[in-house]
């Protein structure tokens, strides 16, 4: 016997589950494929911000998610639509990102019948970039599916989805979707209590622990900070674990894996507890991270695919992180801790590694600091892949985490501007800050106009050096001779003002730090063009 129907499509019954599921806001490009899905917007009481490409949909979700913790949601139409969004959701995926896109499809796809916008395997593109690609059987299996991302964006370590729904399905009539979830959230998965005790044992006994943590450690940064400082030991964070251990914490040397001699002071440590992250190639940018012969390694992870892989690892220990440092902070209670690390010796390394990066990428630095003083301390930061933001990163403290958003897995260009977008429709009058560099920034350039549009208070940093200036950089170390990587830029303050956004132009540290801070005051967004030359003015 079948479900009575709503008596509204299919298309309209998903923004109303979605809504009665939490979300408010989806980012899309409405067209004649995927119109049903709009029917029912409105109603449901959604917003649907309008972007200027799919590309720019897939980052503003991410930007949404990463700075809101609940999934972005995008409505994505056959074809082009889906092609153009899968760079975003390989962004999304490298960096544990909960996007879900939702497209449509048409029915017996891949027939090569010369239908518009045919694919000859559209959810197989999905799936290249995602955690999974599903085409709905039946709107019941639509409602399913759509549970099932909700499910585990919050359970798993939280990657894409997928799920495509045949235009016919849309249009049709559908059962009500499920009050509630079938599939409800488990709770957080909790350490093995012999596991804890080992770690315990293995980090009490050490004179030099250190402690690793990531992006995955973000949710437990008061037990990982309590955790050091019982240890008394020395801390490094990935780019991503930015601000789980506070920056004026003593022994905390930075966000500097990826410097070449942090493996002598990770070569150090006879006992490394890494927290929350892949250690992956964008990490540390070397081979291995440099652990000594005979050092103790424990990672915590909730993803058993990462604990697997590492042949060095001596304790593996599946579980929320928060969970687990709460519980080895436990099992620590009243031991004799012998750490020998000291603040003399961590100053020494961080005064190091920073006039390491102000050498390499001159100009840059003092920039970044008057940005600092701006900026509020809760400001929320995305970034390009531009040369400013891989000296910035690098040595920019962050006092708490999730406030600097980075395409730091796939390394994606274009992603500052449409991300710093959705993070700021994500959490409204907080200040949020895109940095870009002059020729990424021109990949999805045409998002401006969305920020024009809904009067983001957005300030852009724009880092103009004329050229592809880390390209040209590596070329010269492999002496290849620089080719290709001059262009000819157009005018960004006659553009902003095309766009309807406000400019600045600074000539000076002082004009920048006046022009940042008119910006965040701006009733719209403002493109800041500066160059190398600030910093000597």
């Amino acid at each position: 016997m079948s479900e009575p129907t709503s008596g509204r499509p299919l298309g309209a019954q998903l923004s109303h589950m979605l809504r009665a599921r939490g979300v408010d806001v989806i980012f899309g490009i409405p067209g004649v494929h995927n119109q049903e899905m709009y029917r029912g917007i409105e109603e449901a009481g959604i917003t649907h911000v309008l972007t200027r490409h799919e590309q720019g949909a897939g980052f503003m979700a991410d930007g949404y998610a990463r700075a809101t913790g609940r999934p972005g949601i995008c409505y994505i139409i056959t074809g082009p639509g889906l092609c153009n969004i899968m760079t975003p959701l390989g962004q999304a995926y490298s960096d544990s990102i909960s996007v879900l896109a939702i497209s449509s499809c048409l029915p017996q796809g891949g027939t090569d019948d010369g239908r518009l916008h045919e694919m000859l395997d559209q959810r197989g593109a999905g799936a290249a970039v995602c955690d999974w690609s599903h085409e709905a059987e039946s709107p019941e299996d639509a409602y399913a599916r759509i549970d099932q991302a909700l499910a585990e964006f919050r359970d798993r370590r939280p990657r894409p989805k997928h799920l495509q729904v045949p235009i016919p399905m849309l249009e049709g009539a559908a059962p009500e979707f499920p009050a509630e979830p079938v599939q409800q959230p488990a709770p957080p998965l909790a350490p093995y209590a012999g596991q804890i005790d080992e770690a315990a044992k293995l980090l009490a006994a050490a004179r030099r622990p250190l402690v690793i943590v990531g992006g995955g450690a973000r949710s437990a940064a008061p037990a990982a900070r309590a955790l050091a400082a019982d240890l008394k030991a020395a801390s490094l964070a990935s780019y991503a674990g930015r601000g789980v251990i506070d920056p004026d914490d003593p022994l905390h040397l930075g966000s500097v894996l990826a410097r070449p001699d942090s493996a002598e002071m990770i070569a150090s440590s006879d006992c490394v507890l890494v927290v929350g992250s892949v250690l992956a190639e964008v990490d540390i940018w070397r081979d291995n991270p440099g652990f000594c012969e005979g050092a103790k390694v424990i990672r915590i992870d909730i993803d058993p695919s990462v604990l697997a892989r590492d042949p060095r690892v001596d304790l593996a220990i599946r579980a929320d992180a928060g969970l687990a440092l709460e519980a080895l902070s436990a099992a620590l209670s009243g031991a004799a801790i012998q750490s020998t690390w000291t603040a003399l010796e961590a100053e020494a390394a961080r005064r190091r590694w920073r006039a390491q990066v102000e050498a390499e990428r001159p100009g840059i630095l003092p920039v970044a600091d008057v940005m600092r003083e701006v900026l509020p301390e809760d400001a929320l930061i995305y970034s390009d892949m531009t040369q400013f933001a891989y000296a910035t990163k690098e040595i920019y403290p962050l006092k708490h985490p999730g406030l600097w958003h980075h395409p730091y897995g796939f390394g994606t260009l274009g992603y500052a501007l449409p991300a710093a977008i959705g993070g700021k429709i994500g959490v409204g009058d907080r200040a949020v800050i895109a940095i870009a560099g002059d020729y990424g920034f021109q990949y999805t350039i045409q998002e401006l106009g969305v920020a024009v549009e809904l009067g983001l208070s957005l300030p852009i940093l724009l880092w103009d050096n004329g050229k592809l200036g880390e390209i040209e950089a590596s070329m010269v170390r492999a002496q290849i001779a620089p080719n290709a990587v001059i262009q000819r830029n157009p005018d960004f303050i006659k553009l902003a003002e095309a766009y309807g956004a406000a400019s600045a132009q600074p000539s000076s540290l002082a004009e920048f730090r006046r022009d940042l801070a008119a910006a965040l005051k701006e009733e719209g967004p403002t493109i800041i063009r500066v160059t190398s030359d600030v910093a000597l003015s």
